[in-house]
C-alpha cells in the first residue's frame, strides 16, 4: 500500500467526491502531518512551527463547523503505532462530523474557510482526509 499525503485535492479528486448522491451525515478521518517550521504561500516571515500555524487554522474552522451544522468529534495527538508499517507516522488525528456532503462543500468553498485556510496550508506537510460512515447495526 502506497500512502501519498498531500494538502490539497485535484479537480478530479473534488469532482469524484462531491459528484456521488447525498448520503447523509458523515465523519471525515483527518490524518495530519505537520511542516517542522510553517511556510505561508504569500511568503511573509514567521517563527511558527507548522503545528503552531494548524492550530491557528483549527480555533478559527471549529465555529465554522458548527455553523455548517458540523461538530469536532475528536482531536489527539499520536504517540504510537501498534499495528501496520508507515514510513512517517502522522502528527495528529482529528475527526470531525458533518450532516452532509453539501453542508462540507458550503464551508470549504466559503469565503471564510478560504480566509483561514491559509493557515493550514502552511502548517501542512499532508494529510490524508477519509470519509467514514457509521454501519447499520
Amino acid at each position: 500500500m502506497q500512502v501519498v499525503n498531500q494538502v490539497n485535492p485535484s479537480g478530479e479528486r473534488m469532482k469524484e467526491f462531491f459528484g456521488g448522491e447525498e448520503d447523509g451525515p458523515f465523519v471525515m478521518v483527518n490524518l495530519l502531518k505537520f511542516k517542522a517550521s510553517a511556510e505561508y504561500p504569500d511568503g511573509r516571515e514567521t517563527e511558527l512551527s507548522g503545528a503552531e500555524a494548524y492550530a491557528i487554522y483549527a480555533r478559527a474552522v471549529f465555529p465554522l463547523v458548527e455553523k455548517h451544522g458540523g461538530r469536532p468529534v475528536f482531536d489527539g495527538t499520536v504517540t504510537g503505532l501498534m499495528l501496520g508499517e508507515v514510513e512517517d507516522n502522522w502528527d495528529m488525528v482529528a475527526l470531525v462530523e458533518y450532516p452532509s456532503l453539501e453542508a462540507f462543500r458550503a464551508m470549504i468553498l466559503s469565503s471564510e474557510y478560504q480566509e483561514i485556510a491559509v493557515h493550514r496550508a502552511a502548517g501542512l506537510e499532508g494529510q490524508l482526509n477519509i470519509k467514514t460512515q457509521a454501519s447499520a447495526r
